[in-house]
């Protein structure tokens, strides 16, 4: 068995060893090692200007503008979402890891490439960019929705830096809660994809940022939305998943979402209806892992991505429902199995895959989501 697979079933050990959850905000203990292999991929692209992948409106010719001169902060690991979540690994595993369980001198690049990136000057012409004309849709959900984390982890954070890192980013949240809070009561359907344009992902991170910052505005709003668009919904077609080009599951990631809205007991019911052929004999095979063919391949590697989100999805499902739910075993063991699947596929060796998968491993791993 290689190291990955051991470092992968390792991590499994950890976050399926014991049925109970850990308490709400807290984060489960991760190995050294493993956090140390996740910091340093982000490490590695965050101020890594190319190869990237310009999600970009040109009003004129003056627009023609390389990344770092668009957007200074966020301008590497590929895009402008890999790189707002590869600063939240940083600083996700500054919080969570323990002083001294990393290799000498890593905290201390992590703060460094932090100090780098969050500067008044750089998050002044960020704004100025979102505020562009014809720009009210970057990024839009997926991107803001990692930004919001990033300032909802510097919130849950009680450490002096992270203090002075949400100030220098305060005036790009305010752009972009305007933006989110505009746009919300205009969305007429809820987007079932599988990739960045998807719903459900991004207002479960939004409610994340509601809770932490202490806006009703915004958790009711998106508690509504989806209220609206998922409360009725039935026998979501879990067979014609995943797409080729997935790394969110459109079934698993609403049923994330609204565990997180409606109360137990009545999530449950719902679950019923919504999810039907979960099964009650604690199997894992009714959940066949994404493959992934050539994961030099900057589209079909997103199955690793989805066997990632997949596996924290169907944990905070069954972590919802009552411990003497029949359906529990199953969604454990299959979260166990893409975990294991996912974790393994996170590496160095192709930038398609290396740019972004850490952060969803770190997003398991710290189960973050919960």
């Amino acid at each position: 068995m290689s190291i990955r697979y051991l470092a992968a079933w390792a991590v499994c050990i950890g976050l399926f060893g014991s049925a109970v959850p850990a308490a709400a905000g807290t984060a489960t203990p991760v190995d050294g090692e493993l956090a140390a292999r996740f910091a340093r991929l982000a490490l590695d692209c965050v101020h890594r200007e190319y190869p990237n992948k310009i999600a970009h409106v040109l009003n004129s010719e003056a627009d023609a503008q390389p990344p770092s001169s668009l957007y200074p902060v966020f301008y590497g690991c590929f895009d402008w979402h890999s790189s707002v979540h590869g600063h939240w690994l940083l600083v996700r595993l500054l919080h969570t890891v323990p002083p001294g369980q990393m290799p000498p001198g890593m905290r201390e690049e992590m703060i460094t490439a932090l100090n780098r990136s969050f500067t008044t000057e750089g998050i002044a012409a960020e704004v100025l960019y979102f505020e562009g004309e014809d720009r009210s849709s970057f990024e839009r959900p997926y991107g803001i929705a990692w930004f919001l984390q990033l300032t909802a982890e510097l919130r849950e954070w009680d450490d002096p830096k992270a203090g002075v890192w949400l100030e220098t980013l305060l005036p790009l949240e305010a752009a972009i809660v305007a933006q989110i809070k505009s746009w919300l009561p205009k969305l007429a359907y809820p987007i079932r994809l599988g990739t960045h344009n998807q719903s459900m992902f991004a207002f479960g991170l939004f409610l994340d940022w509601a809770n932490a910052s202490g806006d009703e505005e915004m958790r009711k709003l998106v508690t509504e939305r989806s209220l609206a668009f998922h409360r009725q919904d039935r026998n979501c077609p879990m067979a014609y998943e995943p797409s080729g080009e997935d790394f969110l599951s459109p079934c698993l990631m609403e049923a994330d979402l609204m565990r997180r809205i409606l109360p137990h007991e009545e999530f449950a019911r719902w679950l019923d209806g919504f999810l039907p052929q979960i099964p009650t004999d604690g199997s894992a095979d009714w959940l066949a892992t994404g493959i992934v063919n050539d994961p030099s391949d900057g589209k079909l590697v997103h199955l690793d991505g989805v066997n990632l989100s997949r596996a924290w999805n169907l944990q905070n499902i069954a972590r919802a429902l009552p411990e003497d739910d029949p359906r529990r075993a199953a969604l454990l063991a299959a979260s166990r199995v893409h975990a294991e699947t996912g974790i393994a596929n996170v590496s160095a060796e192709h930038y398609a895959g290396s740019h972004w998968l850490a952060s969803f491993a770190t997003y398991l791993v710290t189960q973050r989501g919960w």
